[in-house]
């Protein structure tokens, strides 16, 4: 897959981008992921890439020119254009499958007051927010999704079964788990765990990830597994 992304802000993607998982695409090939400085596609001494809104209002507005000149250079016939904005639709565990299945994405990081929505007639395919609250800027929430698409990614992790178990991947969230020692300090593992009985242990998973996300997640509860 190929990931682009267009902030003003490419230093805040260095740590977060250069471990863990999506180091270990990027090394293998399996994630080809570049950030790209908005200000890379203005032209004047300043370089310039907002303005005052037209009608007045607080704040500025990142401008047309810097990034249509962005997206033409950047974008392909494959390409899915994506703002990461307040305004988009919430991004959840199936519009990381949506978009895991894309050849080529390439991510707009919104900031200040937003970006001409001009940008957004001709260009933006999607707009995604992760959540009802408000960031500095677009880079952490494009963060969030390129981790959580990656980790989609045939081959991506060690175990493919884990993408399978995660929370949110069948609707629910994830059963608890426990490791070595059985026993610690009088807290006991649930003896169905050690059965070795496959069929209990899955049984006991499922009724233990339907309880907790009722009780933890009433609004996931009684929905269907690709909501």
């Amino acid at each position: 897959m190929k990931i682009d992304v267009l902030t003003l802000f490419p230093e805040m993607f260095a740590g977060p981008l250069d471990a863990s998982i999506i180091h270990r695409a990027r090394q293998t090939g399996l994630l080809d992921l570049r950030v790209h400085n908005l200000r890379g596609y203005t032209h004047d001494n300043y370089k310039t890439v907002d303005d005052r809104p037209f009608g007045g209002g607080p704040g500025m507005v990142l401008k047309c020119e810097p990034i249509f000149e962005a997206l033409e250079a950047l974008a392909g016939a494959e390409t899915r254009v994506i703002l990461l904005s307040p305004a988009g639709r919430l991004f959840r565990q199936p519009v990381a499958k949506e978009l895991a299945a894309c050849p080529s994405l390439l991510f707009i990081c919104a900031a200040y007051e937003g970006v001409d929505e001009r940008v957004c007639q001709e260009w933006v395919d999607d707009e995604l927010s992760i959540g009802d609250y408000v960031l500095t800027n677009g880079a952490l929430a494009a963060m969030v999704v390129i981790d959580a698409v990656t980790r989609l990614l045939p081959g991506a992790l060690g175990d493919e079964q884990s993408a399978v178990d995660e929370s949110f991947s069948q609707g629910l969230l994830e059963y608890p788990h426990y490791t070595r020692p059985a026993d610690f300090r009088g807290l006991q593992v649930p003896p169905v765990l050690l059965s070795g009985n496959h069929a209990a242990i899955e049984k006991w998973r499922r009724e233990q990830a339907l309880e907790r996300t009722a009780r933890r997640r009433p609004d996931l509860a009684g929905k269907d597994k690709n909501l």
